[in-house]
Parts: structure tokens; sequence; C-alpha cells
């Protein structure tokens, strides 16, 4: 289940009897709801910060129409922690955090940080660039293939492993370029992005493998820290 979070705005929750005969809820954890409630105002106030920025750099600096983000969290308690950011069938930019990225964040900078980096995604047009990278070498393998005389579905295949072979070609530098532009975002927001980006020794290291979606955490930090020099932090 996905929720939409306005940023800056309560949402109204009604209170419904429940049906006659149903079994009453265990009693809530005082200390329990306390804890989440206060992580919940901490990424709301994140949210409040960051997003405007984002948003300023968007419209001002890199002169995109679509920067109304919208920042949404994964309820499932089953998902681990993670965030992305996608679009929305109309290509308004959306950022998802699951309630467990949410919860492990050890402070506001990293949860900064995070939101910094996805929104940085969009600026870059990095869905963009990898869709038309995907369609590129779904082309040459398919023409390649086709050229070799494979047909129907050893002809599909190969197409198939074409479009993930250039989906995939750029994606550790975006995730460098998504890591540098986030830095500029969490600082303007008033943030510590170096601080930030520790959650980077606590995530498992992809390595430096072949065709990754991601690049080493040390690189990643690497790449924040002289950002985050050139901007004087």
């Amino acid at each position: 289940m996905v929720l939409g979070l306005l940023a800056g705005c309560s949402v109204p929750m009604s209170n419904f009897p429940a049906p006659t005969g149903a079994p009453s809820a265990p009693p809530a954890d005082p200390a329990l709801e306390a804890r989440a409630e206060a992580v919940a105002r901490r990424f709301v106030a994140v949210v409040d910060q960051v997003e405007p920025v984002a948003e300023n750099i968007c419209r001002n600096e890199i002169g995109l129409r679509k920067c109304d983000f919208r920042i949404m969290v994964d309820a499932d308690p089953h998902s681990p922690p993670n965030a992305f950011q996608t679009e929305d069938n109309w290509g308004r930019p959306v950022i998802v955090f699951t309630v467990a990225l949410i919860a492990d964040a050890r402070n506001e900078d990293e949860l900064a940080f995070v939101l910094g980096h996805e929104t940085a995604h969009h600026l870059m047009g990095h869905i963009d660039r990898s869709n038309q990278s995907a369609q590129a070498g779904a082309l040459i393998f398919g023409n390649l293939a086709s050229a070799s005389g494979l047909k129907d579905q050893d002809l599909e295949e190969a197409v198939n492993l074409g479009a993930q072979f250039g989906a995939r070609f750029y994606a550790k530098d975006y995730e460098l370029e998504a890591d540098r532009l986030g830095t500029l975002i969490t600082y303007r927001a008033g943030f510590d992005p170096v601080r930030g980006a520790e959650f980077f020794g606590r995530i498992p290291d992809p390595g430096d493998k072949f065709l990754g979606t991601h690049p080493p955490n040390s690189e990643r930090i690497r790449v924040v820290r002289e950002a985050a020099a050139e901007l004087g932090v």
C-alpha cells in the first residue's frame, strides 16, 4: 500500500466504530506510538525543507516544466529499506520511501540526503536517458541477432538482453551524478550531506560489478565528500 504524504499538511483520519461482535484490538504501546509519531514528524520536517529547494533548482536553474514532486510512503512493513524515483502517468516526478528506510535513518541529514539524491535523478533526466539507452541497446542487439540468422524466441531474447545492457550501461554513472547533485540539494536545504551519506556505511556494498546498477559505496562516499568540499562543507 502506498500512502501519499503532503508536506506541511495534516491528513485527518476518521475513527469508525468497530462492527458489532468484532474482536477488540490489543492495547497500543504508548512508547511505540510516541516513537512512530516522532519518526513521522521528522520525515515530514525534512520533506518540508528539501522539496522546495529541489523544485526551485528544477524550475529556475535547470528549466524543467515538471517540477512538482509527489513524495509518497510505501507503508508495507515487509518492504526493505529503500527509496526510488519514478513518474506517474502524466510524467509528474514521484519519490517513494519505504517505512523501513524512514525508521532506519539515524538522523535528519540521512533522510535529507536520500531525498536530495532521488530528486536529483529527475532533475538530470535519468529515467528518459535510461530508456533511450535501453532502446538503443535493443536495436543494436536485435540487428546483430537478425544478421546472425536468429529468429522468433531467440531474436526476442537478444532484443531483451540488449535492452537490459543499454539500461544498465550508464546506471552507475547516473547514481554518482545524483549523489553529486543530491549533495548540493541537501546542503542548500540546510543539512549536512557528508553526515547524510554515512548511511552508505551501513548498507550492503554492491562492489564494482560489470553492468551493476550501483557503484561501490566507497566511491559514492568519495563523490559526496568532493562535492561537499567544493561547497565549503
